[in-house]
């Protein structure tokens, strides 16, 4: 257990208590708590055995500063979007109002900081942060809740329709090297509202190595509707650690895509709670790795109420001597009668070298349902190859093409039609050098 993280802990609060509100800082400290008495995972643990975890734990990072200049003509590649869309700016884990559009306080919807919202600037948190990302679930959602200050808080009041949508841009650039960002993020979509935030993690130093440790909380009140991507493009010398947990009420949707190809080593850890009737989720996720990178997904879906509906699709392309990791649970109460459940993992391997772990699960205490789970490992079609060569594609134009195909069967899943053609143009990006 390294040091290193406690005594950053003691140095953050102490600096932060004087004007945090008087129920946080227990919370910072029964999580850093739990973090002193269980430490990093290990290989040891069934969660983690083909993750590991130790250039992470091993390393004395720094805390980042956040004062790095940045213009806004440096984010253009990662800012996409009508211009009217509200754009929360991150920079090395520090909020930099002048790089965005700034928050919003009016017609039922606020958009801020975190640390706005800690020192009394903004809507009441002890309702809901840190309520639905439980310490005991990770050590590293653990180290993210003691060292929580700074972030985005969306809160979308009940029966609003927020029309503009939100973007939350978390970059780092090379002034982060060596450095630990700890961003925490709230969402609070009320009863009747609806609302679509995009989540990006990037870099301007390719070259940097750093570690992203976030966690993003999501509240969906009774019939609400969000739809919900993440973008995860990290310097691919990088480490990502994110966790997303949900907590639904009756009627509600919520629609996520998770899209990865940055990070040495990259982990989302998404938890969905369908905690009343009638509610439909739906995960979608892509993730293309090349070089050494290795990404890992793992995502639970709590079927704890009756007449509800999930569905989940994630592919992966793999290329050079990548790895990917893919576990899927599906748990389903014994009162969670006339559940729906569908789970599927697909991967494309174009190297000899690339690796998958695919593990769908379900675990089933109901006798009314219908669910279902598969997953696939293999490579290009060589009929479908074949065909393409055939009419004069060249090679390598007929593999990129079908390849494409492959992961634009789950991009045309995002509604939001900027997302989804940046998503198109990332991943034709990505094909042209692999």
């Amino acid at each position: 257990m390294s040091q290193t993280f406690l005594q950053e802990f003691e140095t953050r609060s102490t600096a932060a208590t004087a004007d945090s509100p008087d129920w946080l800082e227990p919370v910072r400290r029964r999580a850093m708590d739990r973090f002193a008495a269980t430490g990093f995972p290990t290989a040891r643990e069934e969660e983690w055995r083909f993750t590991p975890v130790a250039p992470i734990t091993q390393t004395p990072w720094r805390q980042a500063s956040g004062t790095a200049r940045v213009k806004r003509q440096d984010l253009e590649s990662f800012v996409f979007g009508h211009p009217e869309w509200i754009t929360l700016v991150f920079v090395d884990g520090v909020y930099r109002e002048e790089l965005g559009s700034g928050g919003l306080r009016s017609g039922g919807i606020q958009v801020h900081s975190l640390a706005d919202a800690i020192s009394g600037n903004g809507v009441p948190l002890q309702a809901h942060l840190t309520r639905y990302a439980p310490i005991d679930s990770s050590a590293f959602t653990a180290l993210n809740t003691a060292l929580i200050r700074e972030g985005a808080i969306i809160q979308v009041g009940a029966n609003t329709e927020a029309t503009r949508p939100v973007h939350l841009v978390f970059v780092t650039t090379k002034e982060a090297h060596g450095c630990a960002i700890q961003p925490r993020n709230l969402i609070v979509v009320e009863r009747g509202a609806r609302a679509a935030v995009v989540e990006s993690y990037v870099s301007l130093a390719p070259g940097s190595s750093y570690w992203t440790n976030t966690v993003t909380e999501v509240v969906l009140g009774a019939n609400a509707w969000l739809e919900h991507t993440r973008i995860q493009r990290e310097s691919e010398r990088a480490f990502h650690i994110g966790a997303t947990h949900v907590h639904q009420l009756r009627d509600s949707h919520y629609r996520n895509f998770s899209m990865a190809m940055g990070g040495a080593l990259a982990r989302h850890n998404l938890h969905a709670r369908l905690n009343d009737s009638n509610v439909e989720t739906l995960l979608y996720g892509l993730y293309i790795t090349r070089g050494d990178q290795l990404v890992d997904n793992h995502t639970t879906i709590y079927h704890d109420q009756p007449n509800c509906r999930s569905w989940e699709v994630y592919k992966g392309i793999l290329d050079g001597r990548s790895r990917a990791v893919f576990n899927g649970k599906v748990l389903v109460k014994p009162e969670a009668q006339q559940t729906d459940a569908k789970q599927t993992n697909r991967n494309l391997l174009l190297s000899d070298q690339a690796k998958v772990n695919t593990k769908p699960q379900l675990e089933i205490f109901a006798d009314d349902v219908k669910c279902t789970h598969g997953a696939t490992v293999g490579r290009l079609d060589d009929l479908a190859l074949f065909y393409a060569r055939s009419r004069g594609v060249p090679a390598q134009d007929a593999q990129r093409l079908l390849t494409y195909a492959f992961a634009a069967e789950v991009i045309a899943e995002v509604t939001l039609q900027p997302v989804r053609e940046e998503l198109e143009h990332l991943v034709r990006e990505r094909l042209g050098t692999l």
